[in-house]
């Protein structure tokens, strides 16, 4: 069994020719159906071997892939119903860039339908559990992704990002989350959720194999005309640089030491608690770190402003889902009537939320109100962040009030832990900044997780940063042990 090794470990293996690429599929093979009833991670479980020789650090090595990428030949759902049967005729950029980088696919994997969603529990398989306590969300949209590399089925897996649905669920994992900026790697191929939010990401066990990941996947593509030329840069190579004397701030409205101290929630005093013990072992390292302020208003507002772009950008994205070019035909009398039948049966109710919000928002007499300044209000917080990394290299914070929150658990949507604290993480898909997920530590027994997100363009400082302080917490590598 070669469960739970790192992408290098695995690369170490392979090369020395104590193991080859065929049992290395195998073995995932094996690990990916025997925990498929019980977590369901995958949509698609691949049983037969595809690879080709490359002269690359992921040749051989087992990954899996978010539903929602354009795989040729190969059923592609983005777990929705309405697409249950749809298979591509042509391949996402970044999986043909792993594909020839010799990667090997294992699986298609569960998303919270059409990604829309942070729970990992509305996709049309069913709900997708937390390895490292069943009772709990992994998070979403990337559920599937995230779980599979948090059994260790898998040393990394590509999902997307459009509010945190990539780091939020690492975090949940004990897993590294890393979202490039926007535009580092292509998006042809995946299915649009919100267009001006959408990143490609990644989930690894550790800050280099997410920079080895970085470097195969990145680059220029005449398919998408807002991806970036390539600078030069090797990611991996930027790990070792010297980070002494770069400076982090964290937002005193967001995780201040004293923000929650009223609060009755022991999960959540006791993450912000850890939090600034870290924060105390980073300094140590050379890093500073600083406490700075911003307007509480903006913050409160990342929510609706995110929730207003969203579903207006989802609403007109997914408008050819009718049930006459994808999925099972509607029934009716009519064009309209047909597919209004489709959807109607095709979506969950979450999905039509939606939309029926979108196109709300969308209507003439709203855009004004609404969309466009939905738009003003994040210029407003991407200035603000910018004015911020005149000063400062990054921003440190943690992903979530506290562990992955159990499935019946209920909440009070207004508080600040729910309105600020756990939705803070749009900030980076607001501004197409690099932004990178660690654990940090354990809160009742299960992993939490801090962040950190920089300039745009300056993926390498945010890798560099986030492998000083992996260092310093010393969760490498780590996963959920179930069934061992």
């Amino acid at each position: 069994m070669y469960r739970g090794k790192s992408i290098l470990e695995l690369r170490e293996l392979l090369d020395s020719g104590e193991v080859s690429a065929e049992e290395l599929f195998s073995d995932a093979n094996t690990m990916a159906h025997s925990f498929q009833d019980e977590y369901n991670s995958f949509v698609t479980i691949i049983d037969k071997l595809k690879y080709k020789e490359r002269d690359s650090k992921l040749c051989g090595i087992p990954y899996a892939l978010k539903d929602n990428f354009s795989t040729s030949g190969i059923l592609t759902t983005a777990s929705s119903n309405i697409l249950k049967d749809y298979v591509p005729v042509y391949d996402a950029t970044v999986y043909k860039k792993l594909k020839n980088a010799g990667a090997v696919l294992v699986g298609k994997t569960v998303l919270d339908e059409l990604a829309m969603g942070g729970t990992g529990t509305t996709g049309h398989t069913g709900v997708v559990k937390n390895p490292w306590d069943k009772s709990r969300m992994i998070g979403g949209s990337s559920a599937g992704s995230a779980s599979a590399v948090a059994l260790g089925i898998v040393p990394f897996s590509i999902g997307s990002d459009t509010g945190d649905s990539v780091r939020k669920p690492a975090a949940y994992g004990g897993l590294v989350g890393f979202k490039p900026t926007y535009g580092r790697i292509s998006r042809y191929g995946l299915f649009a959720f919100a267009s001006s939010l959408d990143h490609v990401a990644m989930f690894t066990r550790n800050v280099r194999d997410a920079a080895i990941v970085t470097d195969v996947v990145k680059g220029y593509d005449p398919h998408d005309m807002t991806s970036l030329r390539d600078d030069g840069i090797c990611f991996e190579d930027s790990l070792d640089r010297d980070m002494t004397g770069k400076k982090l701030f964290y937002i005193k409205e967001i995780c201040g030491k004293d923000q929650y101290k009223d609060s009755d929630d022991s999960e959540l005093k006791e993450t912000i608690e850890k939090f600034h013990e870290m924060l105390d072992k980073i300094r140590d390292t050379g890093i500073v770190v600083e406490e700075v302020s911003m307007d509480k208003k903006l913050l409160e507002a990342i929510y609706p402003t995110y929730m207003c772009i969203s579903c207006a950008e989802a609403t007109s994205n997914n408008s050819n889902l009718t049930g006459i070019q994808f999925g099972p035909r509607g029934v009716g009398d009519s064009v309209e009537e047909i597919m209004f039948d489709a959807r109607t049966k095709g979506f969950s109710e979450l999905i039509k939320r939606r939309f029926v919000l979108g196109s709300y928002i969308l209507q003439k007499e709203n855009q004004e109100k609404l969309f466009l300044n939905a738009g003003r209000v994040r210029r407003m917080i991407v200035d603000q962040m910018n004015e911020f990394f005149q000063e400062y290299d990054g921003m440190i914070a943690p992903c979530s009030g506290g562990p992955a929150p159990k499935f019946e658990a209920t909440s009070e949507k207004l508080s600040d832990r729910y309105l600020i604290l756990e939705n803070h993480l749009a900030i980076g898909n607001f501004g197409g900044f690099p932004s990178i997920t660690i654990p940090y530590g354990f809160v009742s027994g299960l992993p939490v997780g801090l962040n950190i997100t920089g300039r745009v363009k300056e993926d390498d400082i945010v890798l560099g940063l986030a492998s000083k302080v992996e260092e310093v917490t010393g969760l490498k590598d780590i996963y959920s042990k179930v069934g061992d």
